[in-house]
């Protein structure tokens, strides 16, 4: 299903409406299964120019040019010829095409590089002599992020030459109805919770099932992606991949704190820095500060929580790594111990996507100022599930974030205000005089007249789930 892209084809067709001698090289990139190569090709297609795609796959460079140039003549690769280099190749691909507009593809570009380093320089050197001043849009795309986003730095042969770049973001909440258009409010932000916004997964999912059978039957089931996928995304990634994944399965168990996920995953802290640095440059690990915490303290901060990413990766090493041997001959036990502690996980990534109405209320201007910064506060003895702040203008938006069965108490909004308040506005700079603030809270099942009462008084801004799902459409 394509669906949700029109911001990345606008880009893409962008590329097509440069000066004729222009031609264009494009770095697009993303993580596994979240749509690259259906962008890629759709954008191609729908272009009316001749298209040329090639994959590399883990195998011989010499195989990889000479499956690339079958493609390219649109033969079978036994008759296409076989090519010593990679710079013969190119000058008989500038030879083939001659001056016409023309799209090439090079999909999983890290898997050509690592076959033959000089993969990148010689591409480096056909642009420059044979391509950057024909009519020759190029692609390269990979899911390697990091590996990726090194072709942009200064040490890489490709330097300089790139005419654009676009980091493929998963899907937004309001695909999910696209894939499960009869599913409740609160069953979507279900599976928000546990899949993200990655068009694979979500296409796997069956909507004449319920959750719980999704869960039992797509997800669990033995042999699927779900339970593959983090080790063959770590394989793909690391040297270490056993390593990497006890760490994972620390912070998913709930270690945020280095000396937590030391303690949790048995790695010396000394070590385990580096490891954690590595993730992070994977986007398979974020270190998240306060909201409040000043712009200017944020490099050297030590109250920083470590968390997964990835919607899923939370998923998955929380609920499956710590059981995963007994998911092929007792996965209603996994699925019972998931339908215990689901809705605390529910809970976070409704805290999400609060702080996304946030950001997309104040960029609509309903808010009474500008967001300049989304989080949550934690200190000691308070925690606040959403904040949104502007440092230039002192003001701040305090919310809570209710996913309880039922409807938000009174009590809920007074503990914001008269509790949580004072102790926020004691860790902003000079104790939080002259700050202005205002309120939000949010709810899966709405609020009671009294809470409404309560927060007509402090002005507070009052969303259930129906708002919320309403506006992040």
């Amino acid at each position: 299903m394509f669906l949700d892209r029109e911001q990345e084809l606008a880009f893409l067709n962008s590329l097509l409406k440069q000066p004729r001698s222009a031609a264009q090289m494009v770095l697009l990139y993303g993580r596994r299964r979240v749509g690259k190569t259906l962008l890629a090709r759709t954008w191609a297609e729908r272009s009316g120019h001749p298209i040329f795609y090639w994959a590399a796959e883990r195998e011989t460079a010499p195989l990889q040019r000479r499956k690339l140039f079958a493609k390219i003549l649109g033969v079978p690769m036994s008759q296409a010829p076989a090519f010593e280099s990679w710079t013969d190749l190119w000058t008989a691909f500038a030879a083939q095409v001659g001056d016409r507009p023309h799209i090439l593809i090079l999909d999983e570009v890290p898997q050509a590089a690592e076959a033959d380093p000089a993969f990148l320089s010689a591409l480096q050197h056909a642009w420059d002599q044979n391509f950057k001043n024909s009519r020759l849009y190029l692609l390269l795309s990979g899911s390697h992020v990091h590996t990726m986003e090194t072709l942009l730095t200064h040490g890489s042969p490709l330097f300089g030459r790139f005419t654009g770049q676009w980091h493929l973001q998963p899907l937004p909440f309001s695909a999910v109805r696209h894939f499960l258009p009869r599913w409740p409010a609160d069953q979507r932000v279900a599976v928000y919770a546990i899949l993200g916004g990655v068009p694979a997964y979500l296409e796997r999912l069956r909507a004449d099932l319920s959750l719980t059978e999704n869960l039992r039957e797509v997800v669990l089931s033995p042999g699927s992606i779900f339970v593959a996928e983090p080790d063959l995304l770590l394989f793909d990634e690391v040297r270490e991949p056993r390593v990497y994944r006890t760490i994972l399965q620390a912070i998913g168990g709930g270690a945020q704190t280095l000396d937590e996920v030391a303690n949790a995953a048995l790695i010396g802290k000394s070590h385990l820095s580096a490891y954690l640095t590595r993730l992070q440059e994977l986007r398979l690990v974020e270190r998240r500060l306060p909201a409040t915490v000043p712009l200017g303290k944020r490099l050297r901060s030590r109250v920083g929580r470590y968390h997964l990413a990835d919607p899923f990766l939370r998923f998955f090493f929380r609920f499956i790594a710590p059981r995963q041997d007994e998911i092929g001959y007792q996965p209603e036990r996994v699925l019972s111990d998931i339908q215990d502690r689901l809705r605390a996980f529910v809970a976070t990534a409704f805290e999400v996507l609060c702080r996304e109405w946030v950001s997309r209320a104040s960029r609509a201007r309903r808010l009474p100022f500008e967001v300049e910064f989304t989080g949550a506060h934690w200190s000691r003895g308070v925690q606040v599930n959403v904040v949104g702040i502007n440092w230039r203008k002192k003001a701040i938006l305090l919310g809570e974030c209710k996913w309880r069965p039922e409807a938000v108490a009174r009590d809920v909004v007074a503990e914001l205000v008269e509790d949580k308040t004072p102790r926020v506005l004691r860790v902003l700079p000079e104790a939080g005089r002259g700050w202005a603030v205002y309120y939000a809270l949010f709810a899966r099942r709405g609020f009671t007249p009294a809470a409404r009462r309560l927060a007509q008084t402090h002005r507070a801004a009052l969303v259930d789930l129906k708002q919320l799902d309403r506006e992040l459409e």
